[in-house]
């Protein structure tokens, strides 16, 4: 069956089977236009009579359009055996109507598409909302732009441009990725002055990627735009932008610290700061608070006031999801400024739980400071504090890695984390915990579990507008239900480094296909041996597997230990094929899949080296 598609994004096309078909006639091209604006709803003989020739038809108009009809249905379908009814130009009691499919016309796609990312993660709407703005090659029947028929339709799709462009740059902005909304909104304003949206995206966008000055110039710039020109004042949502802008500015530090502060305020900046960039963490500028985090904490320090430089370490609560940290020289300079803060703050139990929770929490990918967050989880029940307990546990489902198997463990502290996050009202602790249960529900292999996990997740996220948190359940739907691979964030390199070549070489793994390369990032020294070994560089692979470090005790431990297992099977080399399934033993009943991310199966057939 031929395969047709129809263009009206630009000028009037039609392709067969991805190769164009004539349409010379501009009438062939008018009839098919007035069709694809019926959307697939009859368009009568009369209406397209009259549209074809603007009401002043001459005799026998009904005729030709009989024969208009006739040489598309021809050009549209070349195979078509003479006498048989078209599939796609059908006739109908009263005139003609275009059947194709919604994906086969790009005007119908693009309103799918619209539609469909109402009710997606900002990641996933980003993905739709890119490729729905791709089908535009120019003007909306731009050859008939003095047709009175078309009028409406390119008034209707001009203004959907405008708004899927809008509902992109929000989707860009949800996600993290601040310039590109910027990229993006820069024509879009100068082509759409009379939006406010416009205006009002493209001063957030300017504003998140640390151009304040910019924000603001724009900002007074669309203020003038409607006084001269629409003789309106700018609406309240601009307004205070502007002003939320000015007040961030003046409240910034700079990465030198204390001296950069004006000193009569230092105190009460400090004392503020772990609220402001919690919130900047969970509205996901991640960029700004790495930059500001240590600034701040020097800052604390400078002032010699332990228990105010334990709230500034530890005062950040934006909890982890993932063991792998996205700035490790930020975290291991916050985890020696709190072990140097700790002994200071020994009279104080909510500071050193504080404390401890914040090492458990930067610390991670170790299982090293297990001890550290059972501590802080110790102190916080005793004084009573559900927030607290929220941070400590959140630490310590960072550090129950010690050896594989602990998923179980991991449900549990996860379902606590939702149970006491609940109880202090925390949305932000919520996701947290139930990211932590989800992860921990795939390895238990109860994964309708971790799908309703999932939508709780995103129904808070979007409730709360905490963007960053889709990450993981876009992801558990691509690696447990088969839904289209997402972006890896950029502005979490921790999670995002590597993990797109690693998922797709772990799909191919358990379809027994060819695997594809790519940049592993952290994941290499695992994943390395299988692929030499599986493009016949035996050879090499020995080597890189008998050179292989020791997996980390992290979300990955059963997974990259399952592919030093399948590696050693395949190279022969049962030295390793044994230390893979002493690690793995304890994790019998477990799939290879603690990450909600990646997946390689029951970890029980690989104990048998």
């Amino acid at each position: 069956m031929t395969a047709v598609e129809v263009r009206v994004l630009g000028p009037v096309a039609a392709t067969a089977d991805d190769v164009d078909r004539p349409l010379r006639k501009p009438r062939l091209r008018e009839v098919l236009g007035l069709l694809v604006a019926g959307h697939g709803r009859t368009v009568t003989t009369g209406a397209l009579v009259e549209d074809l020739w603007d009401g002043a038809a001459p005799a026998g108009a009904v005729g030709a359009v009989r024969t208009f009809v006739g040489e598309l249905r021809r050009a549209l379908e070349p195979q078509r055996a003479p006498r048989t009814p078209s599939r796609l130009v059908v006739t109908t009691p009263t005139g003609y109507a275009l059947h194709l499919p919604e994906h086969a016309v790009d005007a119908w796609r693009v309103g799918a598409a619209a539609a469909a990312a109402r009710a997606a993660s900002p990641t996933a709407a980003a993905a739709l909302l890119t490729d729905a703005l791709a089908q535009w090659c120019g003007d909306a029947y731009e050859e008939f732009a003095d047709r009175p028929w078309a009028h409406a339709e390119r008034v209707r799709l001009a203004a959907l441009r405008a708004d899927l462009t809008e509902r992109l740059a929000d989707a860009l902005l949800a996600t993290g990725r601040a310039a590109q909304a910027v990229t993006l909104l820069d024509p879009h304003v100068a082509a759409h002055p009379w939006r406010e949206d416009g205006w009002r995206l493209l001063a957030t966008a300017l504003h998140r990627a640390h151009r304040p000055a910019d924000a603001l110039d724009v900002l007074r710039r669309g203020r003038r735009t409607f006084a001269d020109d629409l003789g309106l004042d700018p609406g309240p949502a601009l307004v205070a932008l502007e002003q939320e802008i000015l007040d961030r500015r003046e409240h910034t530090w700079s990465d030198a610290g204390l001296s950069a502060l004006d000193r009569r305020g230092a105190r009460a900046r400090l004392e503020a700061s772990p609220a402001v960039l919690s919130s900047l963490a969970v509205s996901g500028d991640l960029t700004t608070v790495r930059a500001q985090r240590l600034a701040a904490v020097a800052a604390a320090e400078q002032l010699d006031d332990p228990l105010l430089s334990a709230r500034v370490i530890g005062g950040l609560e934006a909890p982890g999801v993932w063991t792998r940290s996205d700035d490790e020289d930020l975290a291991r300079a916050v985890v020696a400024a709190a072990v140097r803060t700790l002994p200071r703050v020994a009279g104080s139990p909510h500071a050193t739980a504080r404390l401890l929770a914040t090492i458990a929490l930067e610390d991670r990918g170790t299982a090293a400071r297990e001890p550290q967050a059972q501590e802080a989880e110790a102190l916080a029940r005793g004084l009573g504090d559900d927030r607290l307990l929220c941070l400590a546990l959140s630490g310590r489902s960072m550090q129950r890695f010690g050896r594989a198997g602990l998923a179980g463990d991991r449900e549990r502290i996860g379902a606590e984390l939702v149970a006491a996050a609940r109880r202090a009202e925390s949305t932000t602790f919520e996701i947290c915990g139930r990211i932590v249960r989800l992860q921990a529900l795939c390895a238990l292999d109860r994964l309708d579990e971790a799908a309703a996990e999932a939508d709780v997740v995103d129904a808070l996220a979007a409730a709360a507008e905490r963007p960053l948190a889709s990450t993981f359940t876009d992801w558990f739907r691509h690696g447990f239900a088969d839904a289209p691979e997402p972006a890896a964030p950029a502005e979490m390199p921790g999670f995002s480094r590597g993990i797109v070549a690693l998922s797709r070489l772990t799909r191919a793994v358990r379809a027994g296909a060819d695997l594809p390369d790519g940049d592993l990032g952290p994941y290499e020294p695992w994943a390395r041996p299988l692929l030499l070994a599986r493009s016949g560089y035996r050879d090499e692979a020995r080597r890189a597997l008998a050179t292989a470090p020791a997996p980390p005790h992290d979300l990955l431990l059963e997974a990259t230990w399952v592919l030093l297992a399948t590696a050693a099977r395949e190279l022969d080399a049962p030295a390793v094929g044994a230390r893979a399934a002493t690690v793995l033993r304890p994790a019998a009943d477990e799939r290879a899949a603690g990450s909600g991310v990646i997946d390689l199966g029951p970890v029980r057939r690989f104990l048998t080296p």
